[in-house]
Formats: C-alpha cells, structure tokens, sequence
C-alpha cells in the first residue's frame, strides 16, 4: 500500500516482521485496489513515486544539514554569550530571547526531518540524532514525537485518528461537518462562535509551556522512556546551570517561559497554516493521494518562507513523501502538480500571511456554524 511504502525507509527490515502476519494471498482475478478508489490515481501515483526513487530525490544532502545543524548551535551559543559580554539588562535580554528563540524552532523544524529518517540512509544515525537534537537542545522526548506524529501524516485531519486535531471539541469546534454536528448535539465546551479571537490568546503561546511540558513527562513516565528522560534532562541542567550563573532565579524563570512561549507562537502559526483551513473530517478510506490532498496545503517558497517554516510550506509534497529530504520538495513539486491536475485534484498554494489569515477566518466560520446549529430549534 502507499502509506505503507511512504513510512518505511529499509523495506528488507520491516519485510522480517510481515512475514509472520501474512494470511494468504488474493486470487489472480481479485483487484489489488478497491472498488471505491480511483485506480488510475493510484496507478499514476506510484509511477510518480518510481520517478521520484530513480532520480534519485529521496537521497540526502548532508552538507545542507549539517549547516543547519551548524547555524542551530552557532545560535544557541551566541544566545548565551550575548548575556555573558553584555550583560542582562533590558536590551540584551530581549535580543537573547529572540535568538535562543530562533535556534529553538529551526532545531523544531531539524528534529522533525531526523524524525522522518530523511537526514541520513541509514536508520540509526537518524535515531541517535534525533534523540541529541530533540532532547538535548530542545528539552523534549524523541519518542513523544515519533508516538503522536507518526499518526498525523497517515490520516492527516480525520478526526479520532489525527492527534493534532485533538482540540476538537474541548477547545476549539474544527471544520464545517463536525461543528454542525456539535451544534446539532447542543455540545458546548467553549464559547465557539468566539474561539477566533481567544486562538491568540491560548493555542499559539502556551501549547509549548503547559501543555507540551506536562505531556512528555507524562508519557516518559507511563512509557518508561528512561533513555529519552535521561537525555532530556541534559537540557535542563545545561539551561538552568549556564543561564543561571548570570541570571537571578525570577529572571531565569521569566527568561524560559518567554522563550518557550515565542518558540510556541512561531510552531503553531506555522504548523496549523497548512492544516486547520484544510477539510478536517471523520475517515473516508481515500486513496492516499487525495487523502493528503484533501488535508493540506502549500505556501508559496522564497528563501526566507522555506527557512522560516523549515519547508513545511512544502507540505503536500512533505505528506506524499514524507521521507523525502526537504531540499527537494521544490523540484519534485511540479511533477505533483501535474498529477493533480490530470485527475482534477485542487493543489493549494497561498502567500504565507495569507495562510495565517486562513486560520483565523477557518475557526471563526467553524465557530458561526456551531452557533446557528447551536440555536436551531
């Protein structure tokens, strides 16, 4: 199957553990495809996938990942030392929170391409780097990441099967079917016609320091994910030893939490521009082309929109190849692109403030249908 292609690297390795699952085979005059899913789309996206493994555009490029590695702790130290020679008054202070801040998140955005196994051939290399850059410089646990996110990209949006919608419906009504569902069963956990204006004040700052933090204790703890704990722990005894030797505790406690809360803002900003506009849905069994298309959407690339987002404006090519290294998502996007328009798939692509935009307006039209179903008599 195509997710199953799209998600393992090393299919020798992962051939070992299907063998024993195995309980036969379909007749010769069987379909290998269901009824119900456009044939020739999957036929012609396989054969796009077959292009994409001989052109070689799932390889690597480590020089381009080691500078980003590279800029990552180039950053994170010059955070450190900006306090050290100019001291911590007001205006160092800041410039540091604005610097440790931006390695955070591109260390967000390299953790994320290691969780994929797209920086190196090999598997374990991107584990153990994962584990460094995720736990080490962030602060969090490389299988927390794996656990949920490896459930996104499969059923991206479909909701009890996307962690990432999980807000649904305790903070935010997402999407036209299920708000008018939640209106219709009179269910009101938030004052949802009002959840566009009470976004900037919740989701974006304090997914990071509350309930980010809380979750991955909780999950090393009832995981037993004693190596990862061991390896996050690194994080916080190097922040709080080295910016404590220059700063007073209130300042150091008020110097993580900013941090924390800025690095928030930027991921969820980024993360959610190409998702929480997108149709969010109960499983309809897609073909896994119109699965991913149905769910996400582009930002149109420039340097600074590639880096800022970390190529995640790429995110239908991400989605339909999610190991692929993200340097190549641009030359295999034309080739998407036309797979699209053959069989009359909509492939979105929008200026990046206008896909901030769309997440306002998105959850205030979600929170309008709940209303009026809400009202309805």
């Amino acid at each position: 199957q195509d997710a199953f292609t799209a998600f393992h690297v090393d299919k020798v390795l992962v051939s070992k553990y299907l063998k024993p699952l195995q309980i036969g085979e379909l007749a010769p005059d069987q379909p290998s495809i269901e009824p119900t899913k456009n044939e020739m789309l999957v036929k012609n996206f396989r054969e796009l996938r077959a292009t994409v493994e001989r052109t070689e555009l799932l390889e690597p490029n480590q020089v381009f990942f080691f500078l980003h590695l590279a800029h990552i702790l180039l950053l994170d130290t010059a955070a450190w030392l900006i306090l050290f020679y100019f001291g911590t008054s007001l205006m160092p202070f800041v410039f540091s929170l604005l610097v440790l801040t931006i390695s955070q998140v591109q260390a967000s955005w390299l953790q994320h391409d290691l969780g994929h196994l797209s920086v190196f051939r090999k598997t374990k290399w991107n584990h153990l780097l994962h584990k460094f850059v995720m736990c080490h410089l962030i602060g969090a646990l490389a299988k927390w990441w794996t656990l949920l996110h490896s459930q996104h990209p499969a059923k991206p949006n479909c909701f009890h099967k996307d962690p990432d919608i999980d807000m649904h419906p305790f903070l935010f009504t997402l999407g036209k079917k299920l708000s008018v569902e939640l209106g219709v069963k009179k269910k009101k956990y938030m004052p949802y016609n009002h959840q566009h204006k009470y976004f900037f004040i919740t989701l974006p700052p304090l997914l990071f320091p509350t309930y980010f933090h809380c979750h991955t204790f909780y999950i090393a703890y009832t995981k037993k994910y004693w190596v990862d704990l061991a390896w996050m722990l690194t994080f916080y005894i190097r922040f709080f030893y080295t910016y404590g030797s220059l700063l007073e505790i209130k300042s150091l406690l008020a110097y993580y939490f900013i941090f924390r809360m800025l690095e928030s803002s930027w991921f969820v900003w980024v993360s959610q521009m190409n998702h929480i506009p997108m149709d969010i849905y109960c499983d309809k069994n897609l073909e896994w082309v119109s699965t991913q298309l149905q769910a996400t959407c582009n930002v149109e690339q420039s340097l600074f929109n590639d880096w800022f987002t970390g190529h995640l404006n790429f995110q239908i090519e991400h989605h339909l190849f999610p190991s692929m290294p993200r340097h190549n998502y641009c030359k295999v996007a034309p080739l998407v692109k036309s797979l699209c328009a053959k069989h009359g798939l909509e492939y979105q692509c929008k200026p990046l403030l206008t896909a901030f935009a769309d997440i306002v307006h998105s959850l205030k039209n979600s929170g309008e249908l709940w209303l009026d179903a809400y009202l309805h008599k």
